[in-house]
């Protein structure tokens, strides 16, 4: 049966990322640990050109080194006006050490270049749409001890507006508008996020077939 044990490891040192994961294993009893609670770990290259190739490398990885199961993401944006860029280059699309303020100057900056924001209807509750996007997440789940492999993906549909919205989230979250909600994904709780948030879907898949250790 899938995962033995009460915990899963998280192969990610991003705290945005271990919150929201925390939230969706808790309601099954299962508690989380991330990269950040071990030491001498081995180098993870995200050398895949997909979201899935990337999730399944980090996995592998860390679940081998460690032993036990280990649950690998790899998300990002995909923005249809760049030709699905920043893609598998999310997290360091402007540069490897980029915080998530630079990444998201780049992008206002690289939609300006190939967009024009001029004439676009825009006012407080609707603000202007600079390009359909995608938030695309790829998870693999490794249980060295049951010998098993889950692999799924999903994604959110929305735009890309052109000024930072929110304070809740990470990442692009603030500039990726909803309009059934009106609202960027940083204004959205964390209860709202995870009903229709790419990580949130993808993860359901999992869930379905944990045995519930709250019973």
């Amino acid at each position: 049966m899938l995962l033995q044990s009460n915990f899963v490891v998280i192969a990610t040192r991003n705290e945005g990322k271990v919150k929201e994961f925390e939230k969706l294993f808790g309601a099954k009893g299962y508690k989380v640990r991330c990269l950040t609670d071990y030491t001498d770990l081995p180098e993870i290259v995200e050398s895949g050109t997909t979201f899935a190739e990337n999730a399944r490398i980090k996995a592998q990885i860390i679940s081998a080194h460690l032993h036990v199961p280990v649950l690998a993401d790899d998300s990002g944006l995909c923005v249809a006006a760049l030709n699905g860029e920043p893609g598998v280059y999310s997290a360091r699309y402007a540069g490897e050490n980029a915080t998530d303020s630079d990444n998201n100057a780049k992008l206002l900056q690289a939609l300006r270049e190939v967009v024009s924001i001029d004439g676009l209807p825009a006012d407080a509750e609707h603000p202007k749409l600079l390009s359909e996007a995608s938030f695309v997440c790829a998870l693999t789940l490794i249980d060295p001890v049951a010998n098993e492999v889950i692999e799924a993906e999903d994604s959110c549909r929305g735009y890309i507006i052109g000024e930072e919205r929110g304070e809740s989230g990470f990442g692009y979250d603030p500039l990726f508008y909803i309009p059934a909600l009106g609202r960027t994904m940083a204004e959205l709780t964390m209860e709202e996020k995870n009903e229709m948030s790419h990580r949130a879907k993808a993860l359901r898949m999992f869930l379905d077939r944990l045995p519930d250790q709250n019973d």
